[in-house]
């Protein structure tokens, strides 16, 4: 599996930085953004480097199969369970800051839009 040690999400997979963590199996880690953008904002990442959506094979469908069916079961816990969105930002013109494959997945209650 490779390992990028300049990669910020690298060195959260591999435990020598900090995140607030929601999930972890031998392929992917979820945690907390630090920046969330919703209520509900987790990201879902691969301990792989992969440095983008662009950069997927073949080989990557059951490790971006296994992202996708994971992300509504983290959503649904961790409180947005009236819904959620899911974004993969690719590229410098996609809005990707962080070059290693994520998910950010994006729900949970806006109590500005009631009112």
């Amino acid at each position: 599996m490779s390992h990028d040690p300049n990669c910020l999400f690298c060195r959260i997979a591999a435990g020598e930085i900090p995140a607030q963590k929601v999930y972890e199996d031998d392929e992917l880690i979820a945690f907390k953004d630090i920046r969330p953008a919703a209520p509900v904002h987790l990201l879902i990442i691969p301990r792989q480097h992969i440095t983008g959506l662009g950069d997927v094979t073949a080989e990557h469908e059951a490790l971006l199969g296994r992202m996708m069916t994971l992300a509504p079961r983290l959503a649904v816990e961790q409180g947005a369970t009236n819904g959620f969105r899911t974004v993969i930002n690719t590229g410098p013109d996609g809005g990707q800051e962080v070059y290693h494959l994520h998910l950010h997945v994006m729900g949970g209650p806006r109590p500005w839009k009631h009112g």
